[in-house]
């Protein structure tokens, strides 16, 4: 019996690459063999949405004098190269997929449009959202909450190099303390920075839960859709705050 049998999955920028590098065909055979195994033998919809930090990063871009908002659109488009690259090894690995964006590039992706999204999810295609919201001064992490909650995804999968949220940085302090379970309200109070809080608050109001993982461990999504304790949940709790 599976917990979650629509999921939307977040992959960042960063990890298809390292350090505006491009990318790491290590990490895109590695992320589409573990959407391959998920899709061959359990019956879930799976859609992701894939930033753009390899290639380049809106805040990076105004360092060089590049204007917030021109800075941002070349993040979005950033994106859909990310997109393009995962949807081409999906489907050398005969998976079905399409790429929808939030910006119109007719030439090489279908426009968002959610009833069309959710019609391919039922047809057992792998879509992959790109483009962000289609607007700057957004993450792509409040895109993947915004189409998450569009498609009505059972949870939002947040991937990231790390197992979970921490009361600091892990890499940086030895002391500190990964959450099991998190208030989306104690999250935002806390200004947590492993998400961004336009995200969280999008799912705090449509009651939609967040699982921030590491995604460079294989076989996690497996035991997360199962309802294995994985990572650390953000929802609403109703019998404290948080728990260790």
């Amino acid at each position: 019996m599976l917990k979650y049998k629509r999921i939307l999955l977040k992959i960042s920028g960063e990890l298809l690459g390292n350090n505006n590098s491009g990318f790491s065909r290590d990490f895109l055979d590695f992320i589409t063999d573990e959407i391959y195994y998920l899709k061959k033998n359990y019956p879930i919809d799976i859609a992701l949405v894939v930033g753009g930090g390899n290639i380049i990063r809106g805040n990076d871009a105004q360092k060089y004098g590049i204007d917030k908002t021109t800075a941002d659109y070349m993040g979005m488009i950033a994106t859909v190269l990310n997109a393009l690259a995962l949807q081409s090894i999906l489907e050398s690995k005969s998976l079905e997929t399409r790429v929808m964006t939030s910006i119109e590039i007719k030439s090489v992706a279908e426009p968002y449009i959610r009833r069309k999204a959710i019609r391919h999810l039922e047809k057992g295609r792998i879509v992959i959202f790109a483009g962000g919201t289609g607007s700057p001064f957004f993450s792509t992490d409040t895109a993947g909450a915004l189409r998450a909650i569009e498609i009505k995804a059972d949870v939002l999968l947040k991937g990231t190099k790390v197992d979970g949220v921490y009361t600091k940085d892990p890499f940086k302090f030895s002391d500190a303390q990964k959450y099991d379970l998190l208030d989306y309200s104690y999250f935002l109070s806390k200004d947590l920075k492993v998400m961004d809080a336009t995200a969280v608050a999008l799912c705090r109001e449509n009651r939609l839960p967040v699982i921030v993982f590491n995604i460079t461990k294989s076989g996690l999504i497996e035991k997360i859709i199962k309802g294995e304790n994985v990572g650390t949940i953000i929802t609403s709790s109703h019998t404290g705050q948080l728990q260790f």
